[in-house]
């Protein structure tokens, strides 16, 4: 009889930038070795997680959060320039009020960019409720884990 040698059905893998459904930037997870070999890593999205690529992986995270600490100033400067505005934004509605579909995050960073200039991830703004009608909202900006911004928007008729 041949000895069947066990294949893992998964690899761990560091990941270089953030990905939806995956994880976030430098996370350490457990994916496919075929997504893993043939994605991921040649894409430069991952890298296998092994124990020079974990330590080189410690000093890269003290580097960046050094740098995060330098931020936190504009960061704040950030936060009360958001604080101060009433964003527009411009919605297909209905007579009684109602909007076709949702805003979403999407749109409230666009409107911030266009009309603040301000480049804001959309991953970064939290929406507490649901916004489906005209009216004034406001929305949370996680700018860093010290620093947290609100927005209102006004949401009107196009």
């Amino acid at each position: 009889m041949l000895d069947t040698v066990q294949i893992p059905k998964a690899m761990q893998v560091i990941l270089l930038r953030d990905m939806d459904k995956l994880g976030d930037r430098f996370d350490i997870v457990a994916v496919k070795n075929g997504y893993g070999r043939n994605f991921l890593i040649p894409q430069g999205i991952a890298q296998i997680a092994n124990k020079i690529n974990l330590a080189n992986l410690e000093e890269i995270k003290k580097v960046e959060e050094a740098e995060e600490l330098q931020r936190l100033g504009e960061y704040r400067a950030i936060a009360s320039q958001l604080t101060s505005q009433t964003l527009k934004i411009g919605a297909k509605a209905g007579a009684s009020g109602k909007i076709f579909g949702s805003v979403t995050s999407v749109q409230i960073a666009a409107a911030i960019k266009d009309q603040l200039g301000l480049e804001i991830l959309r991953k970064k703004i939290e929406l507490p409720v649901e916004v489906k009608e005209l009216g004034t909202y406001t929305a949370i900006i996680n700018l860093h884990k010290e620093v947290i911004g609100k927005v209102e928007f006004e949401v009107s008729a196009e």
